[in-house]
């Protein structure tokens, strides 16, 4: 029985936990998630928490902020009038919205601040500026 390495494909269960405690995501009601290191598709810590796991094997990582969503950049919030949003939508504080970029692809964004005139929105990622806790358990390499 081998240990992961780059470019291996493998699968995982993990839930993934803020500082407090808080969950905010997990496979474990789901399939393990399937994936190729090497490719960009994970955030570098959970990448580099993989390697070297042994199938069946369980670990708890930390992944600072850096290794993880980044900090938190000032330039990501942007000031837009309530006139250009769609009529039906009623801004909120914490209410999602989504962007279509000019090449088709979607931006999640976050309203932060609702005024008489506009509101502010954030298209930081929800868990930037943040530490990531992470249990593993290796179910396959293949």
């Amino acid at each position: 029985m081998g240990k992961v390495k780059d470019n291996d494909t493998i699968r995982v269960h993990y839930t993934g936990k803020l500082n407090d405690g808080q969950v905010f995501d997990s496979s474990l009601e789901r399939d393990p998630l399937e994936v190729t290191l090497g490719q960009g598709a994970l955030i570098p810590g959970f990448e580099k928490g993989l390697i070297d796991m042994e199938v069946d094997e369980n670990k708890t990582i930390t992944i600072p902020k850096e290794e993880a969503y980044g900090e938190v950049r000032k330039e990501l919030f942007q000031k837009v009038n309530k006139s250009d949003l769609p009529e039906e939508i009623k801004p909120e504080i914490g209410m999602g919205l989504v962007a279509t970029n000019p090449d088709g692809s979607e931006q999640q964004l976050r309203i932060v601040e609702v005024e008489e005139e506009h509101i502010v929105i954030d298209a930081n990622h929800p868990l930037a500026g943040q530490d990531l806790i992470f249990d593993l358990t290796l179910v396959e390499i293949k």
